[in-house]
């Protein structure tokens, strides 16, 4: 009973979410998908509300759970202290009133099969409802609670951007807004921002997006105008430079190394859909994904499953026009939108993503064409990632020169273009164009 109860209860769900994500390594966006299912639509909405915001605070959320407990919990009742964090975050941020929060995430421990946890969850969160001034207070003592990030990243951070380093942390914590690109192949931007008004959705235009809208609020994409019909796609306002940056034309050969789920491939084939675009992904389910996006708004590439370093699986020895690597990064601009990843990522990630970063630039540069394009993005604002990456490869590549791109997608750097978490509402992201001479 216990075990059917857990599948069905959101607080008990999102409690093992969370313990998979910090004990086991888990991203939660995959945890997600094989956990919500038992849940309604209301209760999959509260469970996911509870995972991104009890890891977006998570630092914070131990600092005090320590401070309530006269000693930790075991290992094997991980579940009960996500449980308090779950509490906690409720108590601190949820409209729910206090009793409602605290009785509903008592009652979780039932369905979680520790039952003698009640007590200690009920006695902990109230100790926190009657005192809470008093431990909040008490992060501005620990630099790592108080910002909600480990402490490497901070300094990392804080060493790439010592003017910016504050305002970045205070991005990452907070909630993405929710931005829309209008498929130009099905209608004007004008006229998706009449339809979302006669839905009583609110929306912008984003200025320096051609086809970009910004939502005033999330909603659920079932609520979407036409959405199926591929009308319009979700994606960030500083991905949707990228295909805008590329401007592709028609009849091009056009190459998205590292493709999936397929955003810019899709947006590629919007602005020029008589290009031949090759996207690539080494993983298949993540091919399927481009497929089902490319399929919903009715659009063709060539896709195929493989490194995109094995060039013997997937080219036909034609040279590209343009070659996209929006490459695997450390996904330092995204917290917000990903706050597991404060759990996920470690320090050596990143030297361990630069040589893959390396790699793919060494090896898919030979396959563009004379006075071709390669455009090299990253979700990323660490500099080793970025700018020094476009400086190496200038080192070691002399018939290589950068292009400075026009209008700017975001603030100079030595090399590229940097934009950070916040700017205009949206995402951090690093812009590179490499020309063959």
């Amino acid at each position: 009973m216990a075990n059917s109860n857990r599948r069905n209860n959101p607080r008990a769900v999102a409690a093992l979410i969370i313990r998979q994500v910090c004990r086991h390594h888990h991203s939660l966006n995959t945890v997600l998908q094989q956990s919500l299912q038992p849940l309604s639509q209301q209760d999959r909405a509260l469970c996911q509300h509870l995972c991104y915001g009890v890891l977006r605070f998570q630092p914070q959320l131990e600092n005090i759970e320590r401070q309530l407990l006269r000693k930790p919990l075991r290992n094997k009742d991980s579940d009960i202290s996500a449980l308090i964090q779950l509490g906690l975050y409720q108590l601190r941020t949820m409209r729910l009133p206090d009793h409602a929060a605290i009785s509903e995430t008592v009652n979780a421990c039932e369905a979680l099969g520790k039952v003698w946890a009640k007590k200690l969850v009920n006695a902990t969160l109230r100790q926190y409802q009657r005192h809470s001034e008093q431990y909040q207070q008490q992060l501005r003592d620990d630099k790592t609670a108080y910002y909600a990030h480990p402490e490497w990243l901070i300094h990392r951070i804080q060493q790439d951007w010592p003017d910016q380093w504050q305002a970045i942390l205070i991005a990452n914590n907070a909630h993405p807004p929710l931005f829309l690109r209008v498929n130009q192949q099905y209608g004007c931007r004008e006229q998706y921002l009449h339809y979302l008004e006669q839905h009583n959705i609110t929306a912008t235009p984003v200025v320096g997006c051609h086809h970009g809208i910004l939502l005033s609020s999330a909603i659920d994409i079932s609520q979407l105008p036409f959405f199926d019909q591929g009308a319009v796609s979700v994606q960030d306002g500083a991905a949707q430079w990228v295909a805008q940056l590329m401007a592709p034309q028609s009849q091009q050969s056009i190459l998205d190394a590292c493709a999936a789920p397929g955003g810019k491939t899709c947006h590629l084939l919007e602005i020029a859909p008589d290009s031949v675009v090759t996207a690539l992904d080494i993983a298949s389910d993540r091919v399927e994904k481009i497929q089902q996006n490319l399929t919903r708004l009715k659009l063709t590439a060539i896709c195929h499953t493989s490194d995109a370093l094995d060039t013997s699986r997937w080219w036909s020895g034609q040279l590209f026009d343009q070659i996209l690597i929006d490459a695997p990064c450390s996904g330092s601009g995204v917290i917000r939108r990903h706050p597991d990843i404060k759990q996920l990522r470690r320090p050596d990630d990143i030297d361990h993503l630069a040589r893959v970063q390396q790699q793919l630039l060494a090896g898919l540069w030979p396959l563009l064409a004379e006075n071709g394009r390669l455009f090299y993005t990253t979700c990323s604002i660490f500099k080793q990632e970025n700018s020094a990456q476009i400086a190496h490869f200038l080192a070691t590549h002399p018939e290589a020169e950068e292009v400075l791109l026009e209008p700017e997608p975001a603030t100079r750097q030595q090399h590229g273009y940097q934009r950070l978490p916040g700017e205009q509402d949206m995402d951090g992201f690093f812009y590179a164009c490499l020309r063959r001479r």
